[in-house]
């Protein structure tokens, strides 16, 4: 394989595992925030079972809903804004991985016509040989 081929190859891998980690990140990212929402979901029937107990808190209820829906809408959207970025990173992680793929393919394609030339060549040497004895 030529350098050029290795140095290309190398840096494709680079480009594919700097994305692999972006894209984990994100994931991560990700389920932590589904996390958050799950939890606000969790809180928000507690408050509820606490509010059928206790009359002060079934007064309170009313407000307290209206800023843990607010609270919510917010962590959805983080998530869908971590979602639109999830699906970036895995489009530009499947072009990287293409681009790996092409270069990788070259360089086999480049040995092996580097092979079918020195069988060529080889070839030729031993039919000048043959050539030669005839001669002789």
């Amino acid at each position: 394989m030529t350098t050029w081929a290795q140095s290309l190859i190398r840096i494709s891998n680079y480009e594919v595992e700097t994305l692999q980690k972006r894209l984990a990140e994100i994931s991560d990212r990700k389920a932590q925030t589904e996390l958050r929402l799950a939890m606000l979901e969790a809180e928000a029937e507690g408050e509820q079972d606490r509010a059928r107990q206790d009359v002060d808190a079934a007064m309170m209820l009313r407000a307290y809903l209206n800023g843990w829906k607010q609270k919510k809408a917010a962590v959805q959207a983080d998530v869908a804004a971590i979602e639109a970025e999830e699906e970036g990173a895995r489009d530009a992680l499947t072009s990287a991985f293409e681009e790996l793929k092409k270069f990788e393919h070259v360089a086999e394609t480049t040995r092996l016509n580097a092979l079918l030339a020195a069988g060529k060549r080889e070839t030729a040497a031993f039919d000048e040989m043959g050539l030669r004895r005839r001669a002789v």
